[in-house]
């Protein structure tokens, strides 16, 4: 559970006490890399906030891991008025030295690591869709912690004003597979589904 010794030094948590890897050990654990203004992981949020309320009960743990990529999005407050307006009422950990991105090696927003019980990563997602695919995981790793009575339906999930699902005209860009450019090429449009922390403007590379 390497990655997950990374949330023991967080200092700050919001909507939860601070989560700890022994007391995540047994439970099946979603981490959602973020950051509040990105109109990529936005498309998303429908997504986790339902698997969060469906699976809860049954032993799944979403913990939002505010990454931040502006100035503005260091500031604990704008990331509390973010999370009431947005309904994000999963635990938030904020990540603003990236300790928790590094632990996973992660260079992308928005970026999902499905963990087992075990504490081991079962599963890695840049931006956004295959959505079916990573609940039928959820569904597949709480059978294997032990849950019961896990329903094997997919969930109905429609996002609607900035959470809408992108229209792309002539479908989905390399056929529907997540696309990851660097941080100097990022666009909001529906062209650009992921995007990628760079060290310097212009290459593209990972601080």
């Amino acid at each position: 559970m390497a990655e997950l010794s990374a949330l023991d030094r967080a200092s700050t948590w919001l909507n939860s006490e601070p989560l700890t890897e022994d007391g995540l050990r047994g439970r099946v654990v979603l981490v959602d890399f973020w950051t509040y203004s990105c109109v990529n992981w936005l498309r998303t949020l429908p997504y986790v906030r339902a698997w969060h309320e469906r699976y809860r009960e049954r032993g799944l743990v979403v913990v939002g891991a505010h990454a931040p990529e502006f100035g503005f999005e260091h500031d604990l407050d704008n990331v509390r008025h973010a999370i009431a307006e947005l309904d994000v009422g999963y635990p938030v950990v904020i990540d603003n030295d990236f300790a928790i991105w590094r632990a996973f090696g992660n260079q992308y927003w928005p970026a999902l690591y499905l963990l087992d019980g075990k504490g081991r990563v079962r599963r890695r997602h840049f931006g956004e869709g295959e959505y079916a695919d990573i609940e039928k995981e959820i569904q597949q790793l709480l059978i294997e912690a032990g849950a019961r009575n896990v329903d094997r339906q997919i969930s109905s999930v429609a996002g609607r004003g900035i959470e809408a699902a992108a229209d792309w005209p002539m479908g989905p860009p390399t056929g529907g597979r997540p696309v990851a450019v660097s941080r100097a090429a990022r666009r909001t449009d529906a062209g650009f589904v992921a995007r990628r922390r760079s060290r310097r403007p212009g290459n593209g590379r990972r601080q």
